[in-house]
């Protein structure tokens, strides 16, 4: 296959979806916008691409919550047909509200007898934030993060904030190499990550997360916002690189089914 079709999904308030479909395009891929209301009433048009993708924005205004509402509409009315994207060996990306979505869905940590074992939530300082963070990658099982280490991307959320259930549930997707991206300090140093390189007071500094499987993936940084050098914010003083570090993240999604 020489180039992999994207689904780029959309809904009322997403705002990310053509950055989004440049990014693939940019990385070797062939991507399509389509309705969340034009894949409710054909599902079956889900068998014509490799990838699936929820970018970011403001899905219905995150009125009742961010990205509640088109979650519920996913769970509830395309649930089969996702499921058989993910078992067909495809992938499913979400950034930002995507991974929100994907969380509050169940799709990313399917429920328990106790519902969701984990969440996204308000930002510890209550607001909106806007910035830049350094991140550490964990690539041993998401395929998204092959031969990535290390990553300097923006993020810009008000509901970003990691949470799981209990240590124990944390502890488990640790042991299953499902914390694939964490903020860190510039250099990638662990340890204490305060405000602001942790942006939201994530559990464990998580700011992104992959299934099981490695081929669904959620993150709350914006990859797609840093795919040419000179969008770095320091490139005028520090030079350009050839390329962003967020295209990574969409190269190796294309290169999947090279």
């Amino acid at each position: 296959m020489s180039k992999p079709r994207i689904l780029i999904l959309r809904a009322p308030g997403t705002n990310c979806d053509q950055e989004t479909a440049f990014a693939f395009e940019t990385a070797g891929g062939d991507a399509e916008f389509i309705h969340i209301n034009q894949l409710i009433e054909s599902p079956s048009l889900l068998e014509d691409f490799q990838i699936l993708c929820i970018s970011g924005g403001f899905s219905y205004g995150d009125d009742i919550a961010a990205g509640r509402i088109l979650a519920s509409q996913m769970h509830h009315q395309l649930s089969e047909f996702i499921n058989e994207f993910h078992q067909a060996g495809k992938l499913i990306l979400g950034i930002c509200n995507g991974f929100q979505i994907l969380i509050k869905s169940g799709f990313l940590i399917q429920n328990d007898d106790q519902g969701l074992p984990a969440t996204l939530t308000w930002n510890d300082n209550g607001r909106f934030v806007n910035i830049w963070v350094n991140l550490k990658a964990n690539n041993e099982r998401c395929v998204f993060l092959k031969d990535i280490e290390q990553m300097y991307l923006p993020i810009a959320h008000a509901e970003g904030k990691f949470v799981a259930r209990s240590d124990s549930v944390l502890d488990l997707l640790a042991e299953n190499d499902q914390l694939a991206l964490k903020y860190c300090r510039p250099g990638g140093l662990n340890g204490h990550v305060p405000f602001p390189h942790n942006p939201n007071g994530s559990m464990a500094h998580i700011a992104g997360v992959c299934d099981e499987t490695g081929r669904i993936f959620g993150l709350m940084p914006h990859p797609e916002r840093h795919i040419a050098g000179t969008q770095h914010p320091r490139w005028t003083r520090e030079g350009a690189s050839e390329k962003g570090d967020g295209l990574a993240i969409f190269e190796n999604a294309v290169a999947y089914f090279a």
